[in-house]
């Protein structure tokens, strides 16, 4: 990594804590403001949304966030025994400069970090396991792989260092209306091409061998979004990024941002499940006519409905994760947009290793590794098979060895039979599952993804999980909406769908 990239990231990072100001600032300058607004989901996209839009927004408008589940959506967590444990999105890569500043303005400290060894299985045997030692495991991949390594993580950087842009063009106020021109406007015409072919062609075309997409790549696509090298090429970097160095985690469980910013932006939490959308038109008390967002909900107290001057939908509407209808609007609003989210299962496991199943006859006592991933094969039934720690880490905890009974997280397609926990389990005593349809299918090549424009003042904020699903995406998606529901609100067209920043900043100075 260049001096010239550290240097603009920590500008990047430094003006972030200038955005605050600048919303409430103009929050405060501009008179006419909505009166109630509502959020649809409380996982990080919509309580990020409900912090976000108070800040632009100012304290005088209401923001009811709706969720029929719990605080954190697809951030969760499960109790074993004493403790807690992920089973939701677990890690936070170092340059996710939201999820940063979140936990510094909720002053929730990073968990404690806790060494860790990765090591490859093909379902038959260990193919790859990795040393304590940086020397040793620079030597192994040069050997096997040549500088295919090196060559990926600095094409990541490349891809990385474009994608921060996004952050210079928040701090400043700029939003965009679609994915694509987001994209375009922090990538140019590469992001676009990366999400119109596979991680395979990509890489392939980049002079990357096919051994190591098959026995390095696709082991790390598979434990990030449980599917092949056949990915579009735009998830696929953000899936590599993932493998950096330096990925850290919430004390308490990542989850408690969400509630935090929920608590932040004072807003109401609804316990209720939003079944229908409508417009409605209302008299207004000068004669005139205005327009509102009927949302119908139930809750414990049975069906309900409110008026809303602006609308933020933070869930998949997609078949199988929204039932959610919109009548009135024209042109109609589909409840089910294209596309499916992929099935992954996670089964936490406290029990005792079965060391035969990875193939090896090294001794459990002194088997350390606690991320096993796994390539695309078909004697692989599993996506992934770590050890994990509580999220809370004790005092003086250290990461057991496989002879002991831990917990173990289990990624796959499909729920686990008895006779398979039987083949990677000696002895258990408990288990629970958890089915996720966490993310999309990532099929290339890449149609047009939902708008986060759904009509005049009700905004899709799921949309840039076509894109790539992570908890970082969803902030950036949360900060992009509530721009563009205050500019479209105050008619600030200046600052939507705008490109090359650096030009217009000189211009506007």
């Amino acid at each position: 990594m260049s001096p010239q990239s550290l240097s603009l990231r920590a500008l990047l990072f430094l003006g972030l804590w200038h955005t605050g100001r600048r919303g409430l600032s103009s929050a405060s300058e501009l008179q006419h403001q909505p009166k109630k607004i509502a959020v649809v989901g409380a996982g990080i996209g919509g309580t990020a949304a409900a912090y976000y839009l108070r800040q632009e927004f100012g304290a005088g408008v209401k923001i009811d966030v709706f969720e029929s589940d719990t605080v954190g959506g697809r951030l969760a967590t499960v109790k074993i025994g004493d403790h807690e444990y992920e089973t939701g999105g677990s890690m936070i890569h170092p340059l996710n400069l939201h999820m940063k500043h979140f936990i510094e303005k909720l002053g929730i400290p990073v968990r404690k970090d806790v060494d860790s060894k990765m090591a490859i299985f093909d379902g038959k045997e260990l193919m790859f396991e990795e040393s304590e030692w940086f020397i040793v495991n620079f030597i192994r991949m040069l050997w096997q792989y040549g500088f295919n390594f090196i060559r990926m993580q600095m094409w990541v950087e490349s891809i990385l260092d474009k994608f921060m842009r996004i952050y210079q063009y928040q701090q400043y106020g700029y939003s965009f209306s679609n994915v694509e021109r987001l994209l375009h406007a922090i990538g140019g015409n590469s992001f676009l091409t990366l999400m119109n072919q596979t991680l395979e062609e990509t890489m392939i075309g980049e002079g990357f061998s096919q051994v190591f997409l098959n026995e390095i790549v696709a082991p790390i696509t598979r434990v990030n979004y449980g599917q092949s090298v056949r990915i579009h090429g735009f998830v696929g970097a953000v899936s590599l990024a993932g493998a950096d160095s330096g990925l850290w985690a919430v004390e308490g469980g990542n989850k408690r941002v969400c509630s935090g910013l929920l608590y932040h932006s004072k807003s109401e939490l609804i316990p209720a499940k939003v079944t229908s959308i409508a417009v409605k038109v209302r008299p207004s008390k000068t004669g005139a006519t205005s327009s509102f967002y009927e949302v119908n909900y139930y809750g414990e107290s049975g069906s309900a409905h409110s008026l809303y001057d602006i609308v933020v939908i933070a869930t998949p509407l997609h078949q199988g994760k929204s039932d959610i209808t919109f009548s009135g609007f024209s042109p109609p609003i589909p409840s089910n947009y294209p596309g499916r989210y992929h099935q992954t299962v996670t089964t936490l496991v406290h029990g005792l290793l079965n060391m035969s199943y990875l193939g090896t006859t090294q001794p459990a006592s002194e088997f350390t590794v606690s991320d096993i991933l796994t390539t695309d094969s078909k004697d692989a039934f599993i996506n992934s098979l770590s050890s994990i720690n509580p999220v809370h880490i004790p005092k003086g905890y250290k990461q057991p060895p496989a002879s002991h009974t831990k917990v173990w997280k289990v990624f796959s397609q499909q729920p686990l039979s008895q006779e398979q926990l039987q083949k990677i389990f000696l002895s258990w005593d408990s288990v629970s599952e958890s089915r996720w349809l966490a993310y999309p299918a990532y099929r290339p090549p890449h149609r047009n993804t939902p708008p986060f424009i759904l009509h005049d003042r009700l905004y899709y904020l799921n949309a840039v999980e076509w894109a790539a699903s992570a908890i970082e995406m969803s902030s950036i998606s949360a900060r992009n909406v509530a721009l563009l529901a205050h500019h479209r609100w105050h008619g600030q067209i200046a600052k939507i769908d705008q490109e090359d920043l650096h030009t217009r900043l000189r211009g506007e100075l």
